[in-house]
């Protein structure tokens, strides 16, 4: 009875192995976004870079009344950029500056006004639900107030700045079904305060942010062109929210969950559709926040409850960074476009296309996605809410073993709102569940809360 018993569940595993295989060699890669990978341009980059440059310094409290240098002239260049990416497109991007007084603090010695500037390109049929890209336009010496030396800042973070743009050109000529934001914001190196101000404006007006993407030191470093590693970018996401609530984290430490936040699931949402689409360049999943003692402009959405993570380059060059323009003891200092790949640059903008045309087209997450804990049962019994999406086709359930840190297995298991996983015990597996419409698009993966019935 025991070798039937195994017979049989080996057969299961292995249909099952089928199945899924099956699934997989069926999606179909979406023209339009094979299109938008071919368009993207390392010139056009390139150019963006060497104008942001060309302001000498946007330090954050240098000149903003000054048409040539400082951060009000590329305050001022980028939301005409943006202007007339939107004329080209019939005015169809929504161009703003969001100016706020940042009151004194820490790298801030007196109040100062500061600009965040973006473009808007509406959804189609769900224009509620948003999608934001950004890179932070100010640059620094050494000193984060000096605002008088050069900070040419090509890496830091014109590099972040020029993918903002370059989506904006490209993904303007298309249609999505969810709101797209490109955005440039000042701030980053005095403490995240452009973004730290749009995030908060966003959560008191109760703004859907589904997913935000901070593009940050994305050159792809000259130093290290020869790096093993030169291929990749890195996605940083945290794992336990930074919102959490006691009652979640009581939830969490008795049932997991430490590695599947929403803003985990967005960085294995990337990985996966850019693997679809990218052979020589691939993201490369670092489940943490940001790096050690630094920060990014994701920090202030997570922080507010929106899924947010880190783009940037896997090796970094610190005689670049942060450096006041010099020759040291022989070694050259400063952070110019000469030492920026911008091939790599056009790369990590494939990377942020291919993820936020894939979301933008897929129907919202699945609401209230709960594993049923009423039933003592070595079976897994999920159920979540059906989405009010008008082309919504089915759902799928993932699952993996808990000490895997992507999803391994999936199931289509129809337009339905229930399902349960057979001889697959809630216990041994972490399951998920993802929306999918009519021309296979797939939302990223729900992580589900324990619900009793």
């Amino acid at each position: 009875m025991k070798i039937k018993l195994f017979l049989l569940l080996t057969l299961c595993l292995c249909v099952s192995a089928v199945n899924i295989f099956a699934q997989k060699s069926k999606e179909k890669l979406n023209p339009e976004i094979q299109k938008m990978i071919k368009e993207i341009s390392a010139k056009r980059i390139e150019a963006d870079i060497r104008k942001l440059v060309s302001f000498g310094t946007r330090n954050t409290l240098s000149e903003q009344d000054n048409p040539t240098r400082g951060i009000g002239a590329a305050r001022d260049w980028l939301f005409a950029e943006f202007s007339k990416i939107s004329a080209e497109c019939g005015n169809c991007l929504q161009v703003e500056k969001q100016t706020f007084l940042q009151p004194k603090a820490n790298r801030i010695p007196e109040p100062v006004s500061l600009t965040n500037v973006f473009a808007v390109l509406k959804g189609t049929s769900d224009s509620t639900r948003f999608y934001v890209v950004s890179g932070h336009y100010d640059s620094m010496c050494t000193s984060p107030t000096d605002a008088k030396c050069d900070a040419p800042g090509a890496n830091d973070d014109a590099s972040g700045t020029a993918v903002s743009l370059e989506l904006a050109r490209v993904m303007s000529k298309r249609k999505f079904d969810a709101t797209i934001v490109f955005m440039a914001v000042p701030g980053e190196e005095q403490g995240l305060l452009g973004a730290t101000y749009y995030a908060e404006q966003a959560k008191v007006n109760k703004v859907n942010i589904e997913a935000m993407f901070t593009n940050d030191i994305v050159g792809g470093a000259m130093k290290f062109k020869n790096s093993p590693d030169r291929n990749k970018v890195r996605i940083f996401s945290e794992g336990v929210p930074s919102d959490e609530t006691p009652p979640q984290a009581n939830t969490r430490r008795s049932v997991g969950g430490e590695n599947d936040s929403a803003s985990r699931q967005l960085a294995r949402y990337i990985k996966e559709q850019s693997d679809k689409y990218l052979k020589n360049f691939t993201p490369w999943l670092i489940y943490r926040r940001d790096r050690y003692g630094r920060g990014g402009d994701h920090i202030p959405f997570v922080e507010r409850g929106f899924a947010g993570i880190r783009i940037t380059e896997p090796n970094e060059d610190y005689t670049r960074q942060h450096q006041n323009l010099r020759t040291e003891n022989g070694i050259n200092y400063g952070d110019l476009p000469d030492f920026v790949d911008f091939e790599y640059v056009a790369n990590v903008t494939r990377v942020n296309m291919i993820s936020l045309a894939s979301l933008a087209n897929a129907p919202a997450k699945p609401k209230n996605v709960a594993i049923v804990t009423a039933r003592l049962t070595n079976d897994t019994d999920l159920k979540w809410d059906a989405n009010t999406d008008s082309d919504i086709a089915s759902y799928e359930v993932v699952w993996r073993d808990t000490t895997s840190a992507v999803w391994t297995n999936s199931v289509n298991v129809g337009n339905v709102t229930t399902y349960t996983a057979k001889e697959m015990s809630k216990d041994n597996y972490f399951f998920g569940v993802r929306a999918v419409d009519k021309d296979g698009n797939k939302s990223p993966v729900v992580y589900p809360r324990p619900a009793g019935r």
